[in-house]
């Protein structure tokens, strides 16, 4: 690759020798080779012979003056640094030849460390830039020969069942293998070359593609999947990941399409059967509990007190099952993406006053604390079901309280946090090991040891919460120490 410009080479254009051999004398200790001219026209000349990197610019100058030098430099795209001289000039003058197009500025009279700064700057820069298309260089020729490439992982590419498709930064496909084509129904015949629009329909997905390619998404874990449905009730789910370097720089992307049609049917009969199942159960067990209820209230004052102990425990059980099969619908409907009934502006605020009004009570019975402490009021809205926010919240306080021992401290903080609202709710209870906090999430998953082994629950809810908060796009994060207490954070998007 021949070099639009040398990073050693320097052109001085100023009228006024006594600077022009004074910067040169200041730019030869750097080692630069240096070019002098006094007038716009013989710097330009200058140019045209040779890769100079750097020019040093006076504004005001007989003949053409230094905006118009400016200008035919910028006309020449060679990526040539301008740094501008400005002796009678003004901050405006500056800042419009920096509009213009110029790197940088100095005033008149400038000290020879002023100088030594600026042009050390150009220099830095000027080398960045080279690097860089070098880099670009080199990507692009190991993406191109992907496709004529015979070794192993080229043939083991071609075999593979799933969809592979590769672009390079600048999202033209370079690579796709038979399976690709074949899911998305393309002709066999068709060749790498093209933009991804061409052989992706789907534009979401496109711009996803384009989006790793180019290295927008610097956190891997934060790339979503995308599904496509496609016509005859074919589902395919398609992920990207970016191609990396020697040095982990972005050379492309890497997209991933796997037929997932059979998973789909599956996922709808399984939901379906929870649904049936959990609404067959729900109606008989609530009749139960209400004779069970009725049965302890008209019980006589010589029944036995292992009689009612039996009663007053059948009827818990029922409540328990109503309470599970409760959660296995709610979670139903988040996991088909019905995680919200009706969205609408809900006063984050005002909601946890009410929770924690309500739960007050049962803090209360086991003598714990439980306080509110709300920062940056009046606070805006969030669009969400106000049933699945108060679901969120109500179960991360309620776990507080179920995990906290009696006579211990709840603390629940609302606050604004960029473009989030955060509310974090911390306890002094039982803790969670560090073993386990890679599992709190999962379904009927429950912490069991001496504290927590009593503690009736679904082990439905922290997943619950979970599946709400990732429907609303915010954040959960969980921080805890056995015998100190544990702290969840939730962020929700303000927008």
């Amino acid at each position: 690759m021949k070099n639009r410009f040398d990073t050693g080479k320097v052109l001085v254009i100023d009228d006024e020798q006594i600077l022009r051999d004074g910067a040169e004398r200041i730019l030869k200790r750097m080692d630069f080779q240096v070019f002098k001219a006094s007038r716009g026209e013989e710097g330009l000349k200058i140019l045209e012979q040779e890769p100079v990197a750097i020019v040093l610019l006076d504004m005001k100058m007989p003949g053409i003056d230094g905006m118009e030098v400016l200008k035919r430099i910028m006309e020449l795209d060679r990526g040539i640094l301008v740094i501008v001289i400005t002796g009678y000039a003004t901050v405006e003058t500056a800042i419009e030849a920096m509009k213009r197009g110029a790197y940088d500025f100095i005033p008149k009279p400038y000290e020879p460390d002023q100088l030594r700064i600026v042009v050390n700057r150009a220099r830095e820069k000027m080398r960045l830039t080279q690097e860089t298309e070098k880099l670009e260089m080199e990507r692009k020729r190991t993406l191109a020969d992907l496709h004529t490439s015979q070794s192993r992982v080229h043939t083991i590419i071609e075999s593979l069942p799933n969809g592979v498709l590769v672009t390079d930064t600048n999202g033209k496909v370079v690579l796709l293998n038979p399976a690709f084509k074949q899911h998305l129904g393309l002709a066999k015949d068709l060749m790498p070359g093209g933009d991804i629009g061409a052989y992706i329909y789907d534009k979401e997905l496109c711009k996803l593609i384009i989006d790793i390619s180019r290295g927008k998404y610097v956190d891997f874990d934060d790339i979503p999947t995308h599904e496509l449905n496609l016509d005859g009730g074919r589902f395919l789910l398609a992920r990207s990941r970016p191609v990396l370097g020697e040095k982990r720089e972005c050379l492309g992307a890497v997209t991933n399409i796997m037929d997932i049609s059979a998973m789909k049917a599956l996922d709808q009969l399984r939901a379906e059967f929870v649904a049936k199942v959990s609404h067959e159960l729900r109606s008989p067990l609530s009749t139960i509990h209400e004779q069970l209820a009725m049965a302890l209230n008209d019980m006589d004052e010589g029944a036995s007190e292992n009689e009612q102990y039996l009663l007053s425990r059948a009827k818990e059980k029922t409540k328990g099952l109503i309470s599970t099969i409760g959660d296995l619908l709610d979670l139903s409907r988040i996991e088909a993406g019905i995680a919200s009934k009706e969205s609408k502006p809900v006063q984050v605020d005002e909601l946890l006053k009410s929770i924690v009004d309500f739960l007050g009570v049962q803090a209360a019975a086991k003598k714990q604390s439980l306080t509110l402490e709300i920062k940056d009021e009046p606070l805006p809205s969030i669009m969400a079901d106000p049933m699945s926010l108060e679901s969120v919240y109500g179960n991360l306080i309620t776990n507080a309280i179920n995990y906290t021992q009696a006579g211990g401290e709840i603390k629940v903080f609302l606050d604004k946090t960029g473009t989030n609202l955060r509310v974090i709710v911390k306890d002094n209870g039982y803790g969670i090991d560090a073993k386990y906090m890679d599992k709190i999430f999962e379904k009927f998953y429950r912490v069991k040891n001496e504290n927590t082994r009593f503690i009736t629950g679904t082990g439905l809810g922290l997943p619950i919460v979970k599946g709400i908060v990732d429907s609303l796009g915010g954040y959960i994060d969980v921080e805890s120490e056995t015998g100190k207490g544990t702290s969840f954070t939730v962020l929700l998007p303000i927008k």
